[in-house]
């Protein structure tokens, strides 16, 4: 069984900072790539961040400049440091995990709340 744990969600006023850290354990040997999405209320979920062996990186265009994904893996955990934060990306957050370098996501968070306060 494999477990991933979101953490780091919270309220921040626009122009703040938070960081999101994401761990994947249990009956897995290792992740080739791992992400963050997110999801408002009303809107489809959306890819953020993304983060494959390499390590080769990707954001989504209203992000860029803004976060920054990062991932230890030794400790098969991935982050997402966001700063410059608008109401814009007031969502819940999840982490997605995958052992393949593209394809489907097989694993997912139980998601985080983010609230930027204008």
């Amino acid at each position: 069984q494999v477990q991933v744990v979101e953490s780091g969600g919270g309220l921040v006023q626009s122009g703040g900072s938070l960081r999101l850290s994401c761990t994947v354990s249990g009956s897995i040997f290792s992740t080739n790539a791992m992400g963050w999405y997110r999801q408002a209320p009303g809107k489809q979920r959306e890819l953020v961040a993304s983060i494959r062996n390499g390590p080769t990186t990707n954001y989504t265009d209203s992000v860029k400049g803004r976060f920054t994904i990062s991932r230890d893996n030794a400790k098969n955990t991935v982050y997402l440091q966001m700063n410059g934060l608008k109401s814009e990306d007031t969502a819940v957050y999840y982490c997605a995990a995958r052992t393949t370098r593209y394809g489907r996501w097989d694993y997912w968070g139980q998601g985080t709340q983010v609230t930027v306060s204008s």
